[in-house]
């Protein structure tokens, strides 16, 4: 049978998947190589990919131009390989002792040599002789040239970002009108390769066309990226604000248990666990082992994660203090705006106000809410009155417009008694 008369391959680099497809329209392939295991011994079928005229989706591949020009260039690749394995390099004993620094230290050493450890973030070949590499150490990003025989070794050729090396070089003031990290470069003069990455690096795991579910599982590749790390240092400089704050004004910080034997939140869920034996939970809130410091601390603060999960898929997340508003405002600008319940009835004072009024109420005001001072029959039995009015909380719901509520809070009570009655 000729290959024009089997059925055809299709490919898709873009949409293809080597693992789940079959090879048909619908689920092709994403690489020509898997096509042509498919389709076994030659003559090879007519394989289709991704067509590069607008409006057109694929094209036929032309196999056997394009099967001769990889061999070619596999078998030169492969000579280049065996060549570099005869290029050795050796550091020049001659020059200074290079410093081992962090990268984010550059400012101080430059015009001196030094050595950096750190992994290949991106990688930039112009020709045989030269060679750009963008170094990450997790304390900044170091753009540094390797000239000549240094991009020659065996090493250099194999080289893949997310490697792990080791630069000996000077650091030098970028030129005028040039752009780099820290306003400087390092011109290597000596190289290691500690830990080759796999062939494709990062990028054949995570690119733009990667899914959700693929970035998730993995996460610790996500944030060796520019931007999601920013994340975590964003996180790190909140953290300690919030340290600072209570520190600064004598709070003690306590760091309480993760894992539980008691519910803590009624209407959240519980995450159950087998501890040798025993059953236990992740905790809920640390609320109650802060309270238990009091007499002993006096004021105390923690910093940690509570587990907890509702039947809901909401935007709330961060917290900000902001416009302040009494419920009672919120019950008489409902019915000022005509906003209703679904039988066409207002909200009066003493019934909760559900979620989708509440944000047509923030979305209407345009700005983050305060909303305060809740009727007691509608909130927990443990949050305070307010002096003013026992029959109202000192409680607060935070609202932000196009969101919603994020987070709410209150005082507690703590008289016994009252909390008993409760």
């Amino acid at each position: 049978m000729s290959g024009e008369n089997r059925e055809p391959i299709y490919t898709s680099d873009s949409r293809g998947n080597d693992d789940t497809g079959n090879g048909s329209e619908i689920k092709p392939f994403k690489t020509i190589l898997q096509a042509m295991r498919q389709a076994g011994a030659e003559p090879f079928p007519v394989i289709y990919v991704d067509s590069k005229e607008e409006g057109v989706k694929y094209e036929n591949y032309k196999l056997a131009d394009k099967s001769k020009k990889e061999e070619e260039d596999a078998e030169k690749r492969a000579k280049n390989l065996e060549d570099a394995r005869k290029v050795f390099i050796s550091e020049d004993k001659s020059l200074p002792d290079a410093k081992r620094i962090k990268i984010f230290e550059g400012d101080k050493h430059r015009d001196q040599r030094v050595k950096i450890y750190g992994w290949v973030h991106r990688i930039r070949r112009q020709g045989k002789n030269l060679m750009f590499i963008t170094l990450r150490d997790g304390t900044g990003f170091l753009q540094t040239v390797l000239n000549d025989v240094l991009c020659h070794t065996y090493n250099a050729l194999v080289l893949q970002t997310e490697s792990s090396v080791v630069l000996y070089g000077i650091l030098t003031k970028v030129p005028e009108g040039k752009v780099a990290p820290g306003g400087h470069e390092l011109v290597v003069d000596y190289w290691e390769l500690i830990g080759l990455a796999p062939p494709g690096g990062a990028e054949s795991i995570l690119n733009e066309q990667a899914l959700p579910d693929v970035q998730a599982e993995n996460r610790h590749i996500m944030i060796r990226g520019e931007n999601t790390s920013k994340v975590l240092r964003i996180r790190s400089v909140l953290l300690q604000a919030f340290r600072d704050h209570y520190l600064d004004r004598g709070y003690c910080e306590i760091t309480p248990p993760s894992i539980v034997q008691t519910q803590v939140e009624g209407g959240a869920t519980l995450f159950k666990m087998d501890y040798f034996g025993e059953e236990a939970y992740l905790t809920q809130s640390s609320q109650l082992y802060l309270e238990t410091c009091l007499p002993s601390m006096g004021d105390v603060f923690c910093i940690a994660e509570s587990f907890r999960a509702e039947q809901s898929r909401t935007r709330r997340h961060l917290a900000e203090p902001f416009l302040r508003m009494n419920y009672s405002d919120a019950i008489e600008y409902l019915k000022k705006n005509n906003i209703t319940k679904d039988d066409g009835t207002f909200y009066e004072f003493g019934e909760d106000i559900p979620e989708m009024p509440e944000r047509k109420m923030t979305d209407q005001i345009n700005k983050p809410i305060m909303l305060c001072r809740f009727p007691a029959n509608i909130k927990s039995f443990y949050m305070s009155k307010c002096p003013e009015d026992v029959r109202l909380t000192e409680s607060v719901d935070v609202l932000l417009p196009n969101v919603g509520e994020i987070v709410g809070g209150s005082m507690r009570i703590w008289e016994i008694q009252e909390l008993l009655e409760g």
